[in-house]
């Protein structure tokens, strides 16, 4: 199984779809190591704009490059830029439905030990609140190298949430009926669905698999949309196995399971099991040190998974 982080794929697809649409512009915020694209300013430098640490004026600026044509891309922390930067993003971006795409980088608890203050736990349930913005998340690099070609022919204003880490790969090769807005169906099964958003797509994979040898068909869906929410898909999923888990790098308030949570209260009354990072101060350690410890693993996935089927 390979594993390649998500912001080497977005470097990729930004140099190929760069050369053909001279419009497309990066800009970083002292960040273009981190976000995997120096290979872009080395490619592509006229189309390359580095503003420093500045996050509330790398919106302004992307926003200001968006009305005169351009098609920018912002590269930066999501922890940053998700929280620091909210108001421009709301008011030059969102409510003037600009397009600029926004790029949270390092999302989730990529930086580890760095701790609380660089985390994003909090960025789906801010950026999913603000009208005219997309809200989206890719899973492996196959993912990600199909999102940022429909983004950059898109002219919608979009966060995209990347981890910093190498990922496994849940698709065998980029994915050709790729949609902003449409989940997928990553494993059919009738015993319960198991919901998952970026990087939690793999360990829902991996229960579902190991389920299975158990003799529990256990369904699987990739929401690598989270804004606008593919409702059709889960509620077909739900009525269909009548167990629901979601599985999140967030906060469990605001994310993917509030947002599931929503769309079953008002259709139907399915249990449903949310399994995100707790409303505390977390433990400090790498990502899949923090991962394990609150439960965003393979094994925990299964233990919950058969609890709620004897429930």
């Amino acid at each position: 199984m390979n594993k390649i982080p998500n912001r080497q794929a977005m470097c990729e697809v930004l140099i190929e779809e760069g050369k053909q649409n001279r419009e497309i512009v990066v800009l970083t915020s002292d960040s273009r190591g981190s976000a995997s694209l120096a290979a872009f300013a080395d490619t592509l430098p006229d189309q390359m704009v580095e503003v420093g640490i500045a996050e509330q004026n790398i919106v302004g600026v992307a926003a200001g490059l968006a009305h005169s044509g351009k098609r920018p891309f912002v590269a930066s922390p999501a922890a940053f830029l998700s929280m620091r930067s909210i108001e421009q993003v709301k008011v030059d971006v969102a409510y003037s439905n600009t397009n600029v795409k926004l790029v949270g980088i390092s999302g989730g608890v990529s930086y580890g030990a760095l701790g609380m203050s660089h985390h994003s736990l909090q960025d789906f349930a801010v950026t999913r609140a603000i009208p005219n913005l997309q809200v989206l998340a890719p899973s492996d690099r196959f993912e990600t190298m199909a999102m940022f070609k429909a983004l950059a022919k898109s002219d919608k204003p979009a966060y995209i949430r990347l981890g910093r880490n190498a990922v496994p790969d849940n698709y065998d090769n980029e994915p050709t009926d790729f949609e902003i807005g449409k989940a997928v169906v990553m494993k059919e099964g009738t015993a319960l669905t198991i919901i998952g958003i970026g990087e939690t797509v793999a360990p829902a994979l991996e229960a579902a698999k190991a389920l299975e040898e158990e003799g529990i068909k256990v369904e699987v869906i990739n929401v690598h949309t989270l804004k606008p929410l593919d409702t059709t898909t889960i509620l077909k999923s739900a009525k269909k196995t009548n167990l629901i888990i979601t599985v999140e790098e967030h906060s469990l308030h605001g994310g993917l399971g509030s947002a599931v949570a929503e769309t079953l209260a008002m259709e139907t009354d399915i249990k449903h099991k949310i399994i995100g990072l707790p409303d505390d101060k977390l433990i400090t350690g790498s990502g899949k040190e923090v991962f394990e410890h609150y439960g965003l693993s393979k094994e925990n996935l299964m233990k919950e998974a058969k609890a709620l089927l004897v429930d």
